[in-house]
């Protein structure tokens, strides 16, 4: 039998729902790799052909300890509380999230099981909590430790760090496969959607964004200081994005009522500002803001753009109809449907 990886041990609890048949309905894991049941043991959850998945802190573990998601990890983890509408008293994610599903949707929340993937600290996690959904928040990074601490695991959540490339579930048996702001920052957008799509359940949706073409980005100083800093170590990277912020946000902060000034800053700054998008947020908010959305920005290693086109070709591909996709957001949002079997779609 393989052991655990290097630095890994079962030292948490048992898993959140780890089986089906533990009441909530919830999909079974399994292994990734063999896609056979897993056994809660000492050691964590085991595959009858050898694999071993820890579980540190009551979170199972499908991926390796260091991934090019590093940075996220730590972003979401120093930055845990900055997007989520409990703590920044707005409903700017809550009106995101009712906004990518559509109102029948969102009206429908209750009872759903939810595969939210790239789960990050929790933003969305505990909108959808809050609508009575059963949610199974995956990350690739460490971003899921700062996830548990704000929406910690229940009989409706359950928290894995898993790569969406390797779901250890079987497939098709989600009702909703929810994803923003994480597709564009994967290898390869297309091969990540397919994967998120046959999560889906027949008559089940698939609901997520995309950036897309914009002048604005090459335009800026952005691309230049993003060259350098993806490639610093997670640590170093915050450090920078930080001093960054410190030096240069108080000029957006000056600006933000003079369009024009406003808008040269805006050139030659790869800070990232919120003065004019959302005013009603405080200058303390506006600052954790910025220094999450910008390191975000300059640190992502991949970083992919679509047109509205060339998704929906891709979600047809994956066997979706597409239903709605428009611009929004961070770029491109859409929402497809698996339809069932002998439909016409």
């Amino acid at each position: 039998m393989t052991r655990s990886p290097a630095g890994w041990a079962a030292d948490g609890p048992i898993p959140n729902s780890p089986h089906a048949g533990d009441g909530s309905g919830s999909p079974q894991f399994v292994c990734p790799s063999h896609q056979r049941p897993l056994i809660v043991s000492s050691e964590g959850m085991v595959c009858d052909q050898g694999e071993i998945y820890p579980t540190p802190n009551g979170i199972p573990r499908f991926v390796p300890p260091s991934t090019y998601a590093d940075a996220f990890g730590l972003q979401w983890k120093t930055y845990r509380k900055t997007q989520l509408d409990s703590h920044s008293g707005t409903t700017i994610t809550r009106d995101r999230t009712r906004r990518c599903l559509g109102e029948a949707l969102w009206v429908g929340l209750e009872g759903k099981h939810i595969l939210e993937s790239g789960c990050g600290a929790g933003r969305f996690t505990e909108i959808l909590l809050e609508r009575g959904a059963h949610v199974t928040s995956i990350d690739l990074s460490t971003a899921v430790e700062a996830n548990a601490e704000s929406c910690p695991g229940s009989e409706r959540h359950r928290i894995a760090q898993a790569d969406i490339l390797r779901l250890p579930f079987a497939p098709g048996q989600f009702d909703i496969v929810f994803c923003l702001g994480v597709v564009q920052h994967t290898p390869d957008p297309a091969t990540t959607i397919a994967s998120l799509a046959s999560q889906v359940k027949p008559g089940g949706w698939l609901v997520l964004d995309h950036y897309t073409f914009s002048l604005s980005w090459w335009t800026k100083t952005a691309p230049l200081f993003r060259a350098v800093l993806r490639r610093l170590p997670a640590e170093s990277g915050l450090r920078w994005t930080e001093r960054l912020v410190d030096w240069l946000l108080p000029l957006h902060r000056a600006t933000r009522t003079m369009w024009a000034a406003h808008a040269l800053v805006s050139r030659f700054s790869p800070v990232l500002s919120y003065y004019r998008a959302h005013p009603e947020i405080d200058d303390e908010l506006q600052r954790e803001w910025a220094l999450l959305d910008t390191h975000d920005s300059l640190t992502d290693w991949h970083r992919h753009l679509l047109g509205r086109k060339a998704l929906r070709r891709i979600l047809a591909q994956a066997g979706l109809t597409p239903i709605w996709c428009e611009k929004g957001g961070n770029g491109l949002e859409a929402r497809a449907i698996r339809p069932l079997p002998g439909s016409r779609g």
